[in-house]
């Protein structure tokens, strides 16, 4: 009788996985239980990439914006800063300075064509409007995989978690025991998958609105900027008349 519960302890210790480390355990995971780790691996990569860039990027578009708005406020005439920028802008607020330009030498250059002052301005504004709404739309791209990964990454690593402790049940069910060495893997993988899902959701929620936050106040500041240019034009429309 001794024996066979030494036996019996042995073949438990045995069973139990010898390495727990994270690519230990990924290794001794169920099939579907790794495409669930894989799957939230590759989602947080990708969104700490979309991250970096994303900081990066706004980072240097605040710098470029505040070099032309000393530009642009330096007292400079507005045809020469349009002949320096306006053929190819390299950030978005120059962009839009180049379109309420553009439209406004477009229609002030027709010869024989007697534009109503409202009309131009109404067409200039409406311009500059669409090309903020242009930059935004590239600025935030890839936001949205953000946000679905920090909503929905817990959920699948619950998918995965549900999935290990099926395995363990069946396990049990499979030995008829419930020695720790028959569930410990099982449970092992299920808890390893949930951590994976929190490690790719929780940067991404915390990411999205802090990033979120500050493409609305760039889009704010394009908008200021838009409303200021238009009033310009529109002074000088009227000096003209």
């Amino acid at each position: 009788m001794e024996n066979r519960i030494v036996d019996s302890v042995a073949a438990g210790a045995s069973a139990m996985p010898h390495d727990l480390t994270p690519w230990g355990l990924f290794l001794q995971a169920d099939p579907i239980v790794k495409t669930v780790m894989l799957l939230l691996v590759l989602a947080s990569i990708w969104c700490w990439a979309i991250i970096i860039d994303k900081v990066r990027r706004l980072r240097r578009l605040k710098a470029q914006a505040d070099a032309f708005e000393d530009s642009f406020w330096s007292g400079g005439p507005l045809d020469d800063l349009y002949e320096e920028v306006g053929k190819r802008p390299q950030d978005p607020m120059s962009a839009v300075f180049a379109a309420g330009m553009r439209e406004w030498r477009r229609s002030a250059g027709r010869p024989g064509v007697v534009d109503s002052r409202g009309g131009l301005q109404q067409r200039i504004e409406r311009v500059m409007a669409v090309t903020v709404g242009r930059e935004l739309v590239q600025i935030e791209r890839y936001m949205t995989f953000l946000a679905s990964v920090g909503s929905t990454a817990p959920f699948i690593g619950l998918f995965g978690t549900v999935w290990g402790i099926m395995n363990s049940f069946a396990a049990i069910a499979g030995t008829k025991s419930t020695n720790l060495a028959v569930v410990a893997p099982g449970i092992a993988e299920a808890l390893f998958a949930t951590a994976l899902g929190l490690v790719a959701a929780i940067p991404a929620v915390l990411a999205y609105n802090k990033i979120s936050s500050d493409i609305n106040k760039y889009g704010a500041r394009l908008d200021a900027f838009s409303s200021e240019f238009g009033a310009i034009l529109s002074r000088q429309l009227e000096e003209a008349a």
